[in-house]
């Protein structure tokens, strides 16, 4: 039996790197995990990690991975796998927004006035954008059962330059998404957080050039370090104490007693200074924000 046994879950862009990983940890834990992406079969993709494998690995765990073809950029796609779970399990325990797109040929030394714009919409469209759609969409599930949890997989980046502005710029809104959908949902008993991972030894990071994008991969993460955390989260009664803040997996780690999969405890990113008032006081009256 797992400590997830009967749940349904989630997990978006979940064919490779930390969203596979924690699709595989919450399976092990029991739960129905329905997991999207985009590459069905091996070679699909330049990258390793596939639907179809994930589905195999996952097969002798305790729970069950179900494959769905998304394209989070569409959000009929995106509409579609919510009104399935709901038909299928009846309810949503568990959200994690995993899915980001780092555009290939990015380059990261370049100034970032002469990288295309598409940077922009990429990290965005995938990233920041399809959060905020699957996280609407769950939230009125979550609400009405007065129960739920969502975890958007933020990164350091958020707080730290890393890569280029624009992924910085698409991590900070998912830690403010978490921050502020929180207010609203906090009295349905809905929890939401943001994730962030240290560096994480992912099928794309083990293809990148190391002094290229100036990698250091000491202390690193397993994929199914985040996992863990999730798991960790969504199994703590209590988890609603952690709304609206954003955590490192080490943070979780040191408090729930999780280890990775070697038995280490990674390094872990920096810890974000995130106790802000989640709602600031009342403007007064006749001003504008930002006033």
């Amino acid at each position: 039996m797992g400590v997830l046994d009967g749940a349904t879950a989630i997990v978006t862009g979940a064919t490779r790197g930390v969203g596979r990983g924690c699709a595989l940890e919450l399976v092990a834990a029991g739960a129905t995990v329905y997991v999207t992406g985009r590459t069905v079969h091996e070679g699909d993709s330049p990258y390793p990690g596939s639907l179809d494998s994930l589905a195999e690995e996952a097969a002798p765990l305790a729970g069950t991975a179900v494959p769905v073809v998304c394209d989070h950029r569409s959000h009929d796609e995106v509409e579609a796998i919510f009104e399935r779970v709901q038909g299928e399990r009846g309810r949503l325990d568990l959200l994690v927004n995993n899915a980001f797109l780092i555009p290939d040929d990015l380059d990261p030394n370049a100034p970032f006035w002469e990288t295309p714009l598409a940077a922009w919409d990429d990290m965005h469209e995938v990233g920041a954008r399809s959060a905020y759609v699957a996280t609407r969409l769950a939230a009125a599930r979550m609400a009405s059962q007065r129960r739920g949890l969502i975890v958007n997989i933020s990164s350091s980046g958020a707080r730290y330059y890393y890569v280029h502005p624009a992924y910085g710029a698409a991590k900070a809104a998912l830690d403010r998404l978490a921050r502020d959908a929180a207010h609203h949902l906090e009295p349905f008993d809905v929890t939401v957080v943001a994730l962030w991972p240290y560096f994480v030894v992912t099928e794309r990071l083990q293809m990148l050039d190391a002094e290229e994008w100036d990698l250091d991969l000491e202390g690193a993460e397993s994929l199914r370090f985040t996992g863990r955390a999730v798991v960790a989260l969504a199994s703590d009664e209590k988890v609603i104490r952690r709304t609206g803040r954003s955590f490192t997996t080490r943070q979780l780690a040191l408090d729930y007693g999780f280890r990775d999969t070697d038995g280490s405890l990674p390094l872990g990113a920096p810890e974000p200074e995130d106790h802000w008032e989640t709602r600031l006081p009342p403007p007064p009256v006749g001003s504008e924000p930002g006033d």
